[in-house]
């Protein structure tokens, strides 16, 4: 498990997810139910997720097209 500098990174929410790739929430929802997308940091009810990881899951979608 790659380890986290609290201090650079930060924490996005789900409409940070959906402005940056123009997919559905509920989809982000089901692939993290599923593993494939970064499980969220959950404060009381609220569901961030580390920027960091999210760039790196793109980033690896993109790098996996086009191979």
């Amino acid at each position: 498990m790659k380890e986290i500098d609290i201090y650079k990174d930060r924490f996005v929410d789900m409409v940070f997810i959906t402005k940056l790739t123009n997919l559905s929430d509920k989809w982000f929802y089901k692939m993290a139910q599923q593993g494939k997308f970064p499980k969220p940091v959950k404060f009381g009810r609220s569901s961030r997720w580390i920027e960091s990881e999210v760039k790196e899951w793109l980033e690896a979608r993109i790098n996996d097209s086009r191979a």
